[in-house]
């Protein structure tokens, strides 16, 4: 079978990830290698508190990677980060040969709450006037 190019979304569990966050990246680099993927970027996406509890755990650390490998192992690859303590969920996407380097360069050099520490960007803003409330005449 050809190689495609993935993307893998992992959510690890936060206090393993801080205690020791090279050896985390390396349990899942490892399962990634025992299915024939080759790395091809990873990274920290972010850490955040949850919606709602996943396997107890409150907080979560996003691990972004992208890898190759051969499409029948995912199959394989997913059942063995199930079984795995480390990685409470986990997300594989198949990319575009035509975007996979566009894609690897601009998820390696963005930060993702960029666009949450900035507020709304000025050409989402109309320059329609708002309306006036009721409260803003009482000030």
């Amino acid at each position: 079978m050809p190689v495609n190019t993935y993307e893998g979304m992992f959510l690890l569990d936060s206090t393993k990830a801080a205690a020791n966050w090279d050896d985390a990246v390396n349990t899942v680099h490892e399962i990634l290698a025992k299915h024939s993927g080759e790395i091809v970027a990873s990274r920290q996406w972010d850490e955040r508190r949850l919606a709602y509890p996943v396997e107890g755990q409150r907080k979560g650390t996003y691990l972004l990677t992208f890898f190759r490998a051969d499409a029948s192992g995912l199959k394989d690859m997913t059942a063995d980060f199930a079984l795995n303590d480390l990685v409470l969920r986990e997300l594989i996407l198949k990319v575009h040969p035509k975007l996979a380097a566009h894609l690897v360069e601009q998820a390696m050099n963005s930060n993702p709450n960029a666009e949450a520490e900035d507020g709304p960007r000025e050409e989402d803003m109309d320059d329609r006037p708002r309306r006036r409330r009721r409260d803003d005449d009482m000030r």
